[in-house]
């Protein structure tokens, strides 16, 4: 991308490069700031290095140019540019998109953070919320009337991002995941065309657009079924990682009501100052925990977890739900890992004892094994229902490592991809919000048998020129 001496004309590479047929496209930057009331932000502007940042680390790329659209109708306009100029095309809620598919260097990036209208009908219990918005945007809204609907484990992601992949978070195993709880959308397709989707309009978009990703169309708002929640049982509950703690933990809340979701990191202990200085670097449980329930039957749910160790530190109290969204404060954090999520039917304690013996010798300071207990609600849904297909999986699993440079990439992938090895059984399977560099390689393992079938033949139908690529794609049948 080179811009030219004014500083408003961009001289932009387009085309494939892997079949050498770049051309080069013109964008008049002043045009663009005329032809849209959103803001346009290019090279050379003050805000271009701000706009253009991602939530993870290890990416750099430069767009040609950024357009945050004010409604539908502009989102419609940015998708129109991208077919006359035939430069990529990113969509960006939350950019939280392990491997910057948000954003593209020298394309189009489509930022949605200006849509951000929320309008909550309590009497009904839903409410509609534009996908500018992110989950702690909507979940605090929403709060204020006791009411709840679940995204995921972290405030600052997009709704967008979140919902369209499915949605596992704390409150999947008593709600559903959030897809279970969309009853309508609004989508602008590739032609430009602006549509409201639910299970009578257009349902084979609607089926797609629940768990699909953004293959299908740029999603500007999304209808929820909302759940009376005036507050859980949560927080941070660390014990010390032992084969007999990790499985008791995972084998316990797999076991617990459906009000109870835990998330359970084995990890090393991070040097917070309520963790004793002797034990930072040593493998700790970084337990998340959440119970929906009444509160005041949270102990006896949570007493056998509680019970497998003295706790290193116990943060589970009452409060409101969107305090479990934690750490979300800190824009400057940008982490740079390596990581593969799979799906798991069992975790005895033989696997278990082997996962840290692993942890124990890796070769990263900081790593990471996350399981995360489903069923419950999840599975309560056909497989066939949405376009997440993995429903009877017991078992969500991520193995993550971060890295020091990219010197020590290729030593911490090779760790990642052997202990995932390790722990994988039953059918291959992948979350497809959590893929990350082996996405395109995986996107069958995401949507197996036949919903990768009825997937192809939607797209084809919706965008059949693949403009919505820059996702896990999914391709035009034939």
């Amino acid at each position: 991308m080179v811009p030219t001496p004014d500083g408003h004309t961009l001289a932009v590479r387009r085309g494939d490069p892997r079949r050498r047929t770049l051309t080069l496209t013109t964008l008049d930057v002043s045009a663009l700031r005329n032809r849209f009331a959103g803001q346009v932000i290019a090279p050379g502007d003050t805000d271009y290095d701000s706009a253009r940042g991602l939530f993870y680390g290890g990416t750099d790329t430069r767009p040609a140019v950024i357009v945050r659209p004010t409604d539908p109708t502009e989102v419609a306009g940015v998708i129109a540019l991208a077919r006359e100029t035939g430069l990529e095309l990113a969509v960006r809620c939350g950019g939280h998109n392990p491997v910057g598919l948000s954003s593209v260097d020298d394309g189009i990036v489509l930022d949605l953070r200006h849509l951000r209208a929320i309008a909550i009908d309590v009497d009904e219990r839903t409410v509609w919320a534009q996908t500018g918005l992110t989950a702690g945007d909507v979940t605090k809204a929403v709060a204020e009337h006791g009411l709840a609907v679940g995204f995921g484990d972290t405030g600052t992601v997009g709704i967008g991002g979140i919902t369209t992949g499915g949605g596992v978070g704390f409150l999947s195993r008593r709600h559903g995941l959030t897809i279970d709880n969309v009853l309508a959308a609004e989508v602008v397709t590739a032609d430009g065309q602006i549509l409201q989707v639910d299970a009578g309009s257009h349902p084979d978009l609607f089926w797609a657009v629940r768990g699909g990703g953004g293959n299908f169309g740029v999603v500007t708002r999304f209808k929820y079924r909302l759940h009376e929640l005036p507050g859980v049982v949560g927080g941070m509950l660390m014990l010390p990682a032992t084969p007999d703690v990790v499985h008791g933990f995972i084998t316990e809340a797999a076991a617990a009501p459906d009000e109870l979701s835990v998330i359970v990191n084995v990890m090393p202990a991070p040097p917070m100052p309520f963790v004793p200085a002797d034990l930072h670097g040593t493998m700790v449980v970084f337990g998340l925990v959440c119970y929906s329930g009444p509160a005041d039957e949270a102990e006896k749910v949570l007493a056998p977890i509680r019970a497998l160790a003295e706790p290193i530190a116990d943060m589970v109290r009452p409060i409101a739900y969107h305090e479990m969204f934690m750490g979300d404060a800190d824009g400057d954090y940008h982490p740079t890992a390596t990581a593969r999520t799979l799906f798991a039917d069992r975790l005895d304690h033989a696997l278990i004892t082997q996962v840290l013996e692993r942890l124990e010798t890796a070769p990263a300071p900081m790593r990471v094994t996350q399981f995360r207990p489903l069923g419950g609600a999840i599975s309560r849904v056909a497989d066939d229902a949405t376009a997440y297909s993995h429903r009877g999986r017991p078992f969500m699993v991520n193995v993550a490592s971060f890295l020091d440079g990219p010197g020590t990439r290729a030593e911490r992938e090779q760790w990642v991809r052997d202990t995932s090895a390790l722990i994988a059984n039953g059918e291959p399977g992948a979350y497809v919000n959590f893929l990350a560099e082996d996405g395109t390689e995986r996107a069958r393992e995401a949507y197996p048998g036949g919903t990768w079938e009825r997937l192809t033949q939607i797209k084809r139908q919706y965008d059949p020129g693949n403009l919505f690529r820059r996702n896990v794609n999914i391709p035009p049948a034939g």
